[in-house]
């Protein structure tokens, strides 16, 4: 049976077709105060964006989530887990900073802000999964403990996952660092003739696996993580990944994390993403391109494998963007994924969760007012 995914488009033309009334119309229809029971601790899962990034969920919008759990009696918490690499989210005092920059205060969302990973990732929880690649994950411990999970994820592009939804945000989000090298592991390679020895992979790298020799940049495989902060930050585009076999895997470990996550809370989350400014980057990167293609809607759904595949489509049902990072499959209905990071099959998150039974992509999608 097919599961419902709720939309609401951007457009509004009197007060009641808001952005901030069609969140608490979403929440409603989708059935999310049904998963919140009195005095849940309910974890907000959210990305607050790198300094310098400015693509993330508003905090206002946030705000109407909050008070809709607070409605149902849950004692809602915002959070998220510190980062891999070195940069403004890499321990919890930073991470509070930036959150607090962007806006995510008390006073703007009406709720606490938690770390869930503690101050240097320590605070982290085994559970078990029956997966390809682990037979246990560790995730962060503040959202492991939390009764209820409510995701809110900004929906765009991702250089190796092929895309960032729910899904991601399940995975890389709620693991402490050690969980998202785990997921990482694999590990970058310099193409032969196009580093041009500018340094900026050196600068960037938290495991000082890169130094730069005779001009050029030199990777230590046995000191890098796997964070792909070089990739990401190359100019030249002179550092790449073994795309037939090494990013298939980190997929499928990512997703043996959402599974991870999942358990023990089945019937206590719930699922919204947000398609607009969907970007070429993560929002970990501490930049914002401009979009590929026009803003679209927020979804919401109690299935986190039905909202990544409803917003898969709906993004390349769009003509993309000609003055955008999307270089190719402009046209409505073409892989725009693809065209942005033409190595990565982001699908494969979907078809990997599927089997491994985090939820479907069959879906009904339903518009509301």
């Amino acid at each position: 049976m097919a599961v419902k995914v709720y939309f609401a488009g951007l457009r509004a033309r009197n007060p009641g077709q808001n952005t901030s009334t069609k969140i608490n119309r979403l929440f409603s229809r989708a059935g999310f105060a049904e998963r919140i029971a009195p005095r849940d601790l309910t974890a907000v899962k959210l990305h607050f964006g790198e300094r310098g990034n400015d693509t993330y969920i508003s905090p206002v919008y946030v705000r109407h989530v909050v008070d809709r759990i607070k409605e149902c009696g849950g004692s809602p918490f915002l959070t998220d887990s510190n980062t891999l690499y070195l940069g403004s989210r890499s321990n919890a005092v930073d991470h509070l900073c930036t959150a607090i920059e962007h806006g995510f205060a008390y006073a703007v969302v009406g709720a606490p802000l938690v770390i869930a990973d503690g101050i240097t990732g320590g605070n982290k929880r085994t559970v078990e999964v029956n997966g390809n690649h682990f037979g246990e994950v560790h995730i962060s411990g503040d959202i492991h403990d939390a009764r209820a999970l409510m995701v809110l994820s900004h929906f765009k592009c991702h250089d190796v996952a092929g895309f960032g939804g729910a899904i991601k945000n399940l995975a890389m989000g709620c693991a402490p660092p050690a969980g998202k090298q785990q997921q990482h592991s694999a590990r970058p390679v310099k193409r032969d003739g196009e580093c041009t020895g500018c340094g900026r992979c050196e600068e960037v790298c938290p495991g000082s696996a890169i130094k730069i020799q005779s001009g050029v940049s030199v990777i230590d495989r046995d000191l890098c993580i796997g964070c792909f902060e070089c990739m990401t930050i190359c100019p030249e585009h002179a550092i790449d990944v073994d795309w037939e076999t090494e990013i298939p895997e980190f997929i499928e470990r990512m997703v043996e994390y959402a599974c991870g996550v999942m358990k023990g809370k089945e019937g206590k989350c719930g699922f919204y993403n947000f398609l607009t400014r969907i970007t070429p980057d993560c929002d970990c990167v501490p930049w914002s391109d401009a979009s590929i293609v026009p803003d679209i809607g927020i979804l919401a759904s109690v299935d986190p494998v039905a909202i990544d595949a409803a917003s898969y489509s709906l993004v390349n049902n769009q003509a993309g963007y000609r003055d955008s990072c999307l270089s190719t499959n402009h046209e409505p209905g073409a892989d725009k994924f693809k065209g942005v990071w033409g190595d990565t099959d982001g699908y494969k998150q979907i078809r990997y969760a599927e089997e491994m039974g985090l939820g479907s992509s069959t879906y009904e999608l339903i518009e509301i007012g």
